[in-house]
């Protein structure tokens, strides 16, 4: 940007160059390429309705002015005054859905007759080409402004509502534990790992996380077996985290870490996990079969819980390929002493499918849709007395 204010600023002969914004009540010098700096300063903000831009805005002056002295318009407003600007061209920027984000403007503390229609030509190149650069800028301040405004009051209420889905034993049928499953407001249109990593890209993923941890830990005292929680590993390395998952009951709690996040410091996940599971937490795995990093959480982590992504359990009762994968998931978890639960199972088929690859728990609608507490049955119900019901 302060290349394109040094071409404007050099080609015009001019005193100063600036990038300004409009807010709509203020123009604020952002960038400013000047000669005279202690006139022309960045971060500088003045009303924006007496500005020489806006009254070219809005048409009652010309883009470019050789002599204000030549406009009475223009010798009302404070420019004329102080810094006492003689020659002037501002041109719009426009950014690419067509919003007005300010303007690309040069000036003169002398009156300069040279100024002409090609001088507001090449302002108007430098000024879409200004747009070009802040264009991405623009898109993200207002993506995280969109994603802070939606987090704010569900931050401030106490976090995601958290709901417990059933985990089943694929022999007996009977309920051994649930996961907590954040839910949040429908009106978002948009799928809870995905909330979290918006939040994440705002700064306050960790918070978010912390929150749907109480949340899910609330249901403790409510039902039998123990609760699955998702937390992410850059949440688990905060001292926060820790702190938290200390007051809970840990033998109660099983933790699970996605596949799809790559860890960079297996020794500090290892350092964060170690006093935690020492007191009865167990680790589990999650959407293994899915994630970009392998099998290298399971090595390196020694899970007590590896959990199979939907993706490789629907259907796994016709197609061969996925059942020959899954046959060999098993295989691995069961030598490193892990157990399997398969998550997305929906249909009778792919449960009795899943029994006879020797996997160890299964979890989906088919054994139970996300609900409250309440909803659960008590841990050791089979499944065919809760179908009948």
């Amino acid at each position: 940007m302060a290349e394109l204010l040094v071409t404007a600023k050099e080609s015009l002969h001019l005193s100063v160059a600036f990038l300004s914004r409009l807010d709509g009540t203020l123009q604020h010098l952002e960038v400013v390429e000047s000669s005279v700096p202690f006139l022309f300063r960045e971060g500088v903000t003045q009303p924006q309705a007496t500005t020489l831009c806006q009254a070219i805005l809005d048409k009652r002056l010309p883009p470019v002015i050789p002599d204000l002295r030549s406009f009475p318009e223009a010798m009302k407003l404070p420019a004329a005054r102080l810094p006492r600007i003689r020659s002037f061209v501002s041109v719009p920027v426009v950014l690419s859905d067509g919003t007005l984000y300010g303007t690309f403007c040069a000036a003169g503390l002398t009156t300069d007759k040279g100024l002409t229609k090609r001088d507001k030509a090449l302002m108007d190149v430098l000024a879409h080409a200004a747009s070009v650069v802040l264009d991405p800028e623009v898109r993200e301040q207002a993506r995280s402004a969109e994603i802070e405004g939606r987090l704010a009051p569900l931050i401030a209420a106490g976090g995601p509502a958290v709901l417990l889905q059933p985990i089943v034993d694929l022999a007996s049928g009977v309920r051994v534990g649930a996961e907590a499953l954040s839910r949040f407001p429908a009106a978002w249109g948009k799928a809870p790992d995905v909330c979290f990593a918006e939040a994440h890209s705002v700064g306050q993923g960790d918070q978010l996380e912390l929150l749907a941890l109480e949340r899910a830990a609330d249901h403790l005292a409510h039902v039998e077996g123990y609760v699955a929680m998702n937390v992410s590993a850059a949440t688990l390395l905060t001292d926060a985290c820790g702190a938290l998952l200390r007051t809970f009951p840990l033998d109660r709690i099983l933790l699970e870490l996605s596949e799809h996040e790559a860890v960079e410091d297996y020794q500090a996940l290892e350092g964060a996990l170690a006093p935690l599971r020492r007191r009865g937490m167990r680790l589990a795995i999650d959407d293994v079969g899915a994630g970009f990093s392998s099998l290298r959480h399971i090595v390196v982590t020694s899970p007590d819980v590896i959990k199979l992504d939907r993706s490789i359990v629907y259907g796994v009762a016709t197609d061969r390929v996925i059942s020959t994968l899954v046959r060999a998931l098993v295989d691995f978890g069961h030598g490193c002493h892990a157990h399997i639960v398969a998550e997305g199972v929906e249909t009778a088929e792919d449960a009795d499918a899943l029994r006879a690859l020797d996997v160890d728990y299964g979890q989906g609608w088919y054994h139970g849709r996300p609900g409250a507490p309440e909803a659960l049955d008590p841990v050791g119900t089979p499944l065919d007395v809760r179908l009948r019901h």
